[in-house]
């Protein structure tokens, strides 16, 4: 399981609400500093970046990479070997590694603080740079995707503009499939947020 994944996940679910009493998506302006698709797509993008690296740099800093990894990898042969042990029907064996359970919940949320920690302090610069800042220099669309992206049922999670919300004059889409201001940089973060942390040595690969 890719642990950067689910924690760009989380960051990012916030990004797609106005708090400020707008709707869902509309984060952007309708007059904004930075014109053009082009410009706005490697703008976001590199906002994307400077940000994950700044996020890489808390992690550094804050989270004990060598015993983050100890853990993670004892926690994943311990699985492992739980689910040979179950599949091979070894009662024997899958009962020894039930005993190290209580052990191994305690390592298991041990990981799962120290991933969180640096999020507390990151999540409150990325959400004032994004109600204050963003909004303020690109539209609410800032891309456009070949193919619809609301892969997630229901409106929750939406990426792209609907065929619906585009033929709504008074919504903020203008064309099917575009991509929100949030969701293109959700995107951005996740294509380079590998290549940062292994980078900055911060990744929560184990290969």
């Amino acid at each position: 399981m890719d642990f950067n994944f689910i924690l760009l996940f989380i960051d990012s679910i916030p990004l797609q609400f106005d708090f400020f009493g707008g709707e869902r998506g509309a984060l952007g302006s309708d007059d904004p500093i930075i014109k053009g698709l082009i410009l706005s797509m490697f703008a976001v993008a590199g906002f994307g970046i400077l940000l994950n690296i700044f996020n890489a740099a808390v992690r550094k800093k804050m989270v004990d990479q060598v015993k983050l990894k100890r853990i993670m990898k004892e926690t994943r042969g311990w699985q492992k070997e739980r689910m040979a042990a179950m599949r091979s029907k070894d009662t024997a064996r899958a009962a020894e590694l039930n005993k190290k359970s209580a052990y191994m919940n305690k390592m298991s949320m041990e990981m799962m603080q120290m991933n969180m920690r640096p999020m507390m302090i990151t999540f409150v610069p990325l959400i004032l740079i994004f109600y204050l800042v963003l909004p303020q220099l690109f539209a609410y669309t800032v891309a456009v995707s070949p193919i619809p992206l609301n892969v997630i049922p229901g409106d929750l999670f939406q990426l792209t503009c609907t065929a619906e919300q585009a033929a709504d004059p008074d919504h903020v889409c203008t064309t099917e499939n575009a991509l929100f201001l949030w969701a293109w940089y959700f995107l951005s973060s996740i294509a380079f947020s590998g290549i940062i942390m292994k980078l900055t040595k911060t990744s929560m690969d184990l290969s």
